[in-house]
């Protein structure tokens, strides 16, 4: 994954690519993260039959090939032409989720129109509870399979390497920005026809280009929004609900009595605020809690296949991953994507053969040790 990681530097411009790969203020999040998984080993057991793998699982009536989704990602489109549908059409190829997110520049539509594999609509609840409301009606409409509101966003975090490229709300592109975008001409060249360079799920209520989207969003995330509004949400949606952004075992018991049908265990890629959690190390007491009555999610630091097995054995149902398949895009398009996913199906299985699992049930408390 590093590769993907270190070509994906290569063709984007410097803005793009910190976008993706940066995190909050000192990002010591983002990376306690990834370095939260080397704290826990696997214990591979001897002599067990491990000839049939078998990494299919049920999430929330979807029938998966592996316990991985794609993340909600704004802006993917900004790394390769039609970036959502090529995400789209490589997560159905490789029969998983994707979380598709709502500041994503395609129409949630036509992403729905772009593969016949399961989605799941990220939004927030807005300000604007009629906003909401249209999204939650165009999200039934178009055929998702369950809606996930993200609850770690009241606000955007700050983000110094956005704020140094100028890649931030109401801030202007500096010359040597311009200057680097302009010398990654295949950059250039992809995305000179693709024609999209605004959130379009918003067209109508916002003018202009992505500044301007992306301040018209800030304007309307709710700083005040508050548990009552998750009941309003269940209300107003029949489906399964995803409740994205839990890191505290209380606040996952309080969303399963308000009506989630799932938890996801995320700081936002470490993009929010940093200083809290890694998710790996709120997975333990999180998934003691919940105690299996609702799924449990995880995103933030999954690189391998070696760390889905991890988070598995500590509790989680599945694992969400968001920078690595961006990197894959970054590169290759829908290949790319495809390529990622591949990597992490063939390390999951390669492991759980030799550490003796054959199927993702066997993987629980006795497979991991911290150290």
């Amino acid at each position: 994954m590093d590769d993907y990681r270190s070509m994906a530097r290569r063709v984007l411009p410097r803005m793009l690519y910190d976008f993706v790969d940066g995190g909050a203020l000192d990002e010591r999040t983002s990376a306690r993260n990834r370095e939260g998984f080397a704290s826990w080993w696997l214990r591979g057991r001897s002599f067990r039959s491990s000839s049939e793998i078998d990494t299919s699982l049920t999430l929330l009536g979807t029938p998966c090939s592996m316990p991985v989704l794609t993340a909600p990602t704004g802006a993917s489109g900004l790394l390769w032409p039609h970036g959502e549908e090529a995400t789209a059409a490589a997560a159905a190829s490789r029969g998983i989720i994707m979380e598709v997110s709502a500041g994503s520049l395609a129409p949630m539509e036509e992403i729905a129109a772009a593969s016949s594999g399961p989605k799941w609509l990220q939004l927030f609840l807005y300000k604007d509870r009629g906003l909401t409301l249209e999204f939650l009606q165009r999200a039934k409409a178009a055929g998702y399979t369950a809606v996930c509101v993200t609850t770690d966003c009241p606000v955007h975090g700050r983000r110094e390497r956005d704020e140094r490229n100028g890649f931030t709300i109401n801030q202007t592109l500096g010359l040597t920005t311009i200057l680097d975008a302009a010398f990654h001409w295949r950059w250039w060249r992809r995305m000179a026809g693709s024609g999209r360079f605004s959130m379009r799920n918003f067209e109508g209520r916002a003018t202009g280009g992505m500044s301007d989207m992306a301040a018209y969003i800030a304007s309307v995330l709710d700083p005040s929004v508050g548990w009552d509004d998750l009941s309003w949400l269940r209300t107003n949606w029949d489906g399964p609900l995803v409740v994205k952004g839990i890191c505290d075992p209380d606040d996952a018991d309080e969303a399963i009595a308000r009506g989630a049908d799932a938890i996801q265990i995320s700081n936002h890629g470490g993009r929010q605020l940093d200083g809290t959690l890694a998710s790996i190390d709120a997975l333990p007491g999180v998934a003691e809690r919940v105690a299996g009555r609702v799924p449990v999610l995880l995103d933030g630091g999954v690189r391998r296949g070696t760390d889905v097995m991890k988070a598995l054995a500590l509790g989680a149902t599945a694992c969400v991953i968001g920078r690595s398949h961006l990197w894959g895009l970054a590169v290759n398009g829908q290949a790319g994507v495809e390529a990622v996913l591949d990597i992490i199906r063939a390390e999951l299985v390669n492991a759980m053969t030799i550490g003796g699992w054959a199927s993702l049930d066997a993987l629980d408390h006795t497979a991991v040790r911290r150290l």
